[in-house]
């Protein structure tokens, strides 16, 4: 496998990398023959992993900063770090949304624009960011999370388009439920994880492994001509929207 992606001896960056699908992303390229460095808030799980480990607030600018100046050499920057906050647009506080702005959003730009003017110097890099299906079909009492993820879809576009003369291809991965620490909560209540996973197409709710496969593709050099794009990997849930219509005489 490490010698079909080529990632052998490459240096990555991972933020979030403490857990969830930053962690699984980690050791996905570790074992794809990477160099990793996991970014967290908390690497506790990271340093359990076995991976090196670096502390930052990616919402920090001057973090960022440092945290670039002491990591060095970065050929692939994959953005996980992630908060969500519950409400609509009309309820969420001015301080929910900017924190979720902060994280989700801005710090994905931050942690971008710190490695790539290295990368641009190479003529060569990847950025791979999560986002989410919600950035495309809006959800129920999470607007602010939906927004960020919708807005970060945009920025890796853009920085597609800025930084691809430079050798640099930015993408998104969306996926759809994926069971995490960040979202176990929810499958703790009576009934949830079986209803989820019998409204996915392929049978089952995603783990952070499925996931890490799509970045650790997109991160390589197979996925040399894939740029500003936003790759869905939700086990087809997306297609199930039209099957909610009635529809006489179609049941």
């Amino acid at each position: 496998m490490s010698d079909w992606l080529g990632l052998a001896g490459r240096h990555a960056v991972v933020t979030g990398g403490g857990s969830g699908i930053g962690l699984a992303a980690a050791l996905a390229l570790a074992a794809a023959g990477a160099e990793v460095v996991a970014v967290d808030r908390d690497t506790a799980g990271a340093v359990s992993a076995g991976l090196r480990a670096e502390t930052c607030d990616i919402s920090n600018e001057s973090d960022v900063l440092s945290l670039a100046e002491r990591i060095g050499h970065c050929d692939i920057v994959v953005n996980t770090a992630g908060i969500i906050r519950p409400g609509s647009l009309s309820d969420v506080s001015l301080t929910d949304w900017n924190a979720l702005i902060a994280v989700n959003l801005t710090g994905y730009l931050l942690v971008s624009r710190a490695f790539a003017p290295a990368m641009a110097a190479r003529g060569s890099g990847s950025l791979v960011h999560v986002a989410s299906i919600s950035g495309t079909h809006a959800q129920a009492n999470s607007g602010a999370y939906s927004a960020s993820k919708a807005a970060l879809i945009a920025m890796s576009q853009q920085l597609a388009l800025e930084l691809g003369p430079q050798g640099i291809r930015s993408n998104t991965v969306s996926p759809g439920m994926v069971r995490t620490p960040m979202t176990e909560e929810y499958y703790r209540a009576p009934g949830v994880a079986e209803r989820r996973d019998k409204a996915v197409p392929v049978g089952r709710v995603a783990t952070p492994d499925d996931i890490a496969d799509v970045i650790v593709f997109l991160a390589s050099d197979r996925a040399r001509y894939v740029s500003g794009a936003d790759v869905v990997a939700d086990g087809g849930f997306t297609t199930t929207l039209m099957s909610w219509v009635p529809r006489p005489g179609f049941e």
